[in-house]
């Protein structure tokens, strides 16, 4: 047996040793970093659909088997069952019911003056419709957020309301679950991620370690805050000179009385903004309006410096 062929059967064998173990959630901080980012999103996308304000948090990650993670949301929650081309695998994603009667509120614009709903009964049509939208936002909301590590499409497959049938595996295979938790009008409810541990196992040395893209700023984020700021509206002073005088000669000034100036049309213009100089200009004229070309950055530095000579 040669050197590469001992060292794939010694990964082979550590995989499996592995895979059996299942995934130590202390040492992926990575996958507590995608679903806050995961939480973020999905408030965002939410504030496009309702006019109250919505918070999304990650109240904890945790794992088990499929089937225990389940069992606690039998008769109380709607699944959604996704499928990862890339991973060969499917995920949950659910809504319990307070989740749901809150959402629906909050969609069809309710002020939260209503008692919660309390009630057993099945989930209507309209309320299935709604969890299926909101389905939609959570598959982007994932593919935005595994995005830090990989790409993945989180296709949507169908939806149901029994665990039963919220197949994606053996129910005794291990899985990981994301809890979250949602406010909106002084209630709320709770969503969950569940995902099986095989699809996260080949992710795993890439989940293990917190890289310098994990805390890079967010795009989408960072998008709207340039959009916005580039909205900003500032104001701009063209000073063609300045002309020191004491506080005596300012306060004998007179109406009609003429101030010489050293400069002339061909001094360069000092352009400032809320008192920084920021270029040197030339002064010119178009079309009956006096204009400013920019001829050359200020050095600030170099500006303090000679304020403070000719002090």
């Amino acid at each position: 047996m040669n050197a590469p062929q001992s060292q794939a059967q010694h990964n082979d064998i550590r995989d499996m040793l592995l895979d059996a173990a299942g995934l130590s959630l202390d040492r992926l901080p990575m996958l507590h970093v995608i679903f806050d980012r995961m939480a973020t999103y999905c408030a965002d996308g939410l504030r496009h659909l309702a006019a109250s304000p919505s918070y999304y948090s990650l109240s904890h990650v945790e794992s088990g088997r499929i089937g225990d993670l389940l069992e606690m949301y039998e008769a109380n929650a709607v699944a959604g069952v996704f499928h990862v081309p890339v991973w060969d695998s499917h995920i949950i994603a659910g809504f319990d019911r307070d989740f749901v009667f809150t959402m629906v509120e909050v969609l069809f614009g309710a002020d939260g003056t209503e008692p919660p709903v309390d009630d057993e009964r099945s989930f209507s049509n309209i309320e299935i419709r709604i969890a299926q939208a909101l389905f939609d936002q959570v598959g982007k909301a994932l593919q935005a957020s595994f995005a830090l590590i990989t790409e993945a499409q989180f296709k949507f497959e169908r939806i149901e309301t029994r665990m039963d049938f919220a197949v994606i595996g053996r129910r005794n295979n291990m899985a990981v679950a994301a809890k979250f938790l949602l406010q909106a009008l002084n209630r709320g409810g709770e969503m969950f991620i569940i995902i099986p541990q095989a699809a996260l196992t080949p992710m795993r040395q890439t989940l293990a370690r917190v890289s310098t893209e994990s805390t890079a700023r967010d795009p989408g984020w960072t998008k709207q805050i340039r959009t916005e700021v580039k909205k900003t509206e500032v104001k701009l002073r063209a000073v063609l000179e300045e002309h020191p005088s004491t506080l005596e000669e300012v306060a004998n000034f007179q109406v009609g009385q003429v101030l010489h100036l050293q400069a002339t049309p061909r001094s360069r213009v000092k352009l400032e903004s809320n008192d920084q100089p920021l270029f040197w200009c030339h002064l010119g004229q178009s079309e009956g309006y006096y204009t400013l070309r920019v001829d050359d950055f200020i050095d600030q530095e170099q500006e303090f410096v000679d304020d403070v000579i000719n002090r």
